[in-house]
This record gives C-alpha cells, sequence and structure tokens, in this order.
C-alpha cells in the first residue's frame, strides 16, 4: 500500500488539469430525476459600465459555484413552451439559454445575462446601481439527438456586454438523459465528421473568404482603416419549403464606399445582389471605438421571399481605443439576427483616428489570448508539479538519513 503522501502528486496533478480546463457542468432534469438539458463549458464576461470618470471595463469569469437555477429552468412542456437552463452565481448573475428545435435541428435561440451594478466588487465607482438584463440570438445549434461540440471560443454580443463561451459541450431534448456519442461542431472548429449531408445536398460551402482592404476618408482625413475577410450566413426558406443555412463571401472585386462623421463610421460593400453596412461607433468619455451596428440586404433567387433583409444596431463587437487598431487572428462569429451572422477572418481595423493612413498600436482579440491559455496553464501546472515532486523527494531522502545514528 502506497504511503499517504504518494499520492498527493497525483492528487494535485487532476486539480491542475480540472484549473486547466476550467469548464463547468450544469444539468436540468423533469420530475423524474430523468436529465433533459446537460451543458459543459466554461465562461467570462466583458461587461461596460459608466462611471462618473467615463467608462470602464470589467470582467467577470462563471466561477464553480455557479449552479442550476431549479425554479428558473426547465425541460418544456405543460409549464413552459420550450426548455431552459437558467445559471446563478455569486450575487445577483444569472446566465439563461432558451433552446428550441424543429423537425432536425434544435438550437440555443435566445441568450439572456442579468448583471448587478450595486457588486461594487466588480463596479467600482458605477454611476447606476441595480440589476440589468440583456439578451441577443445566438448561432448554438446541432442536429437533433446529437451533442453540441465547440472547441473554440464562441462570443456572443449584447450591447456592452460581451459573453465568451469556451470548451463548450451542450444538449438539449436528451433522449436518454446523457449527451449522445454522436456530435455536431461548430462552424468555428470546422465540419462535423459524423454530420451527413441532407439530402437533396445543399449548395457547396465556399472555402475561407480572401482578405480585403478598405479606407473610408472624410474631410478631415482617414476615417476607417481596415484589412480583413467577411463571410455571410443567412438562413432562409427556399422555394420548395426547405429551410437552408448558407456562406457567402464578400469578394474583394466587390465595391466599397463609406462616410465619416464625429459619432458614426460607416464603411458599405456592394455588388448587385448584395449591400453589406458596417456602422462603427465611439463611446466618447471611454474613448472606445467599436461595431455598433450591420445592416445587409440581399437578393436570394431560390428563396420564397428573394429580398432579404436584415440589421441590428445595439452591437458591441471588434472593441478597441480609438487611436489604436484592433486585430484578431482568430475567425470571430458575429450573430446580428436569428437568420443572419457575420463570419470575420484574419482583422485588423481602425475607426475615427487614423494617423497618417497607418494602423496605430495593436489590440489583439480576448481569443487570440484564449488559444495560449491553456497551453500556458498546464505547462505551469507541470513545471509546479515536478517543483513538488522535487521538493518531496529531498525532503523524503533527509528523513531517511535522519533516521541512522553514528556509532
Amino acid at each position: 500500500m502506497a504511503a499517504p503522501g504518494a499520492r498527493r502528486p497525483l492528487l494535485l496533478l487532476v486539480l491542475a488539469a480540472g484549473l486547466a480546463h476550467g469548464a463547468s457542468a450544469f444539468v436540468v432534469e423533469d420530475d423524474n430525476g430523468t436529465a433533459c438539458i446537460m451543458a459543459n463549458f466554461s465562461a467570462s464576461f466583458l461587461i461596460t459600465y459608466e462611471t462618473e470618470h467615463g467608462s470602464q471595463n470589467s470582467t467577470i469569469f462563471l466561477p464553480p459555484s455557479a449552479e442550476v437555477l431549479k425554479n428558473s429552468s426547465s425541460c418544456g412542456g405543460k409549464n413552459a413552451s420550450e426548455p431552459r437552463l437558467a445559471i446563478a452565481f455569486e450575487r445577483g448573475y444569472l446566465l439563461k439559454l432558451n433552446f428550441t428545435r424543429d423537425a432536425t435541428r434544435y438550437s440555443v435561440q435566445h441568450m439572456y445575462f442579468t448583471y448587478n451594478l450595486s457588486d461594487t466588487q466588480h463596479f467600482s465607482n458605477a454611476s447606476t446601481k441595480g440589476i440589468y438584463t440583456v439578451d441577443s440570438v445566438t448561432d448554438i445549434k446541432a442536429d437533433i439527438n446529437k451533442t453540441y461540440r465547440c472547441f473554440s471560443a464562441i462570443q456572443v454580443y449584447m450591447g456592452n456586454v460581451t459573453i465568451t463561451l469556451l470548451n463548450s459541450t451542450i444538449q438539449a431534448y436528451l433522449p436518454n438523459g446523457n449527451f449522445s456519442k454522436e456530435e455536431t461542431r461548430c462552424t468555428q472548429d470546422g465540419p462535423s465528421p459524423t454530420t451527413l449531408p441532407p439530402s437533396p445536398s445543399p449548395p457547396p460551402v465556399p472555402t475561407n473568404p480572401n482578405v480585403s482592404k478598405y479606407n473610408v476618408t472624410g474631410d478631415n482625413g482617414t476615417c476607417l482603416l481596415a484589412s480583413m475577410a467577411l463571410q455571410l450566413n443567412i438562413t432562409y426558406l427556399k422555394k420548395d419549403n426547405m429551410t437552408v443555412t448558407r456562406a457567402f463571401n464578400v469578394n474583394p472585386s466587390d465595391t466599397y464606399n463609406g462616410s465619416c462623421s464625429v459619432q458614426m463610421v460607416t464603411l458599405k460593400v456592394g455588388n448587385k445582389n448584395s449591400v453589406l453596412e458596417l456602422q462603427f461607433g465611439m463611446n466618447a468619455s471611454s474613448r472606445l471605438f467599436f461595431l455598433q451596428g450591420v445592416q445587409l440586404t440581399m437578393t436570394l433567387p431560390d428563396a420564397i421571399e428573394p429580398t432579404f433583409s436584415a440589421s441590428n444596431h445595439s452591437l458591441r463587437a471588434l472593441q478597441a481605443t480609438v487611436g489604436n487598431s484592433y486585430k484578431c487572428n482568430t475567425e470571430e462569429h458575429i450573430y446580428v439576427t436569428e437568420v443572419f451572422s457575420l463570419n470575420v477572418f484574419s482583422i485588423q481595423v481602425q475607426a475615427f483616428k487614423v494617423e497618417s493612413d497607418r494602423f496605430g498600436s495593436v489590440e489583439e482579440c480576448m481569443q487570440d489570448g484564449n488559444n495560449m491559455l491553456i497551453p500556458i496553464a498546464v505547462g505551469g501546472a507541470l513545471a509546479g508539479l515536478v517543483l513538488i515532486v522535487l521538493i518531496a523527494y529531498l525532503i523524503g531522502r533527509k528523513r531517511s538519513h535522519a533516521g541512522y545514528q553514528t556509532i
């Protein structure tokens, strides 16, 4: 039998692996104790709030103590039209996922987040107090009886709040009270190897779009400088009553123009079939610029309603300090509406203040930082374990020598 001290390095290794993973598990059960929703993910919440000295940012992480709020969660049915998962943590914080389904797929149709500005630990010197709730549609969806799996970062923008989910495993409408073995992988990770193409075959998915460069100039010089690749994800009903989701690349050959004003910078990219408008706003007190609005008008010849339009003017994506540039190598998904999302690749953008037609100092996105987070955490944990084992070994040798006496 091993000595009690020999178990400690193994226990520390397990704990370190858990800290590096950082995910929490949540389960919603029906009246019979059978699970209908299961979720496992880590989350962070970037919240911009106002103080007497301007805007400030606060980042809150989903703690291990977070738990399912039973009276706000449901398997659906008689008392609720659709299943929902409500996660409560700390004082006054609530993350809620509302699910819906059709004949072939289920999705997190809506995500809500409630936060507490009276919490001085996270919101020091906040100008206003009280409980606030924000919400947004999401693009989290999977095939019926399959688990939604996403290793990459999922970002959901809710005005002044950005929610980032990492290493996510989610499933609703569980057939056997547990995660299904088959998975639907998120678009960020790439196509799922277990997902079979429907019949008839959908239009081919385009490859990643090419990077285009944009420059918008006004009376006072350049107000927007951007280098990025854009892709449109649109869900619509075809003339044969089939619902499809298609991706359309924005090509470098598409024409563009824009406008500059004190509070708004606009970029319009279009061709004969579509016009995409990106609106960048600015918070004067915090000197931050961000993508505030996205608007799309497009012709879809095979749709029941050929003219497609969608817009959202309460976003807060691609944020950086005025005078600096926002940069992200990781693919970003900006959910505009339930039927339209914008994919952004290899982006560097700067709005309002551009000196000498060159990008300013770079502010990198959270996703690029997260790509190194787990390797660093694991490496640090292993280095710590090696040190602990070495110290334990030296202490053990010292004690063994202490057991001998000189004759």
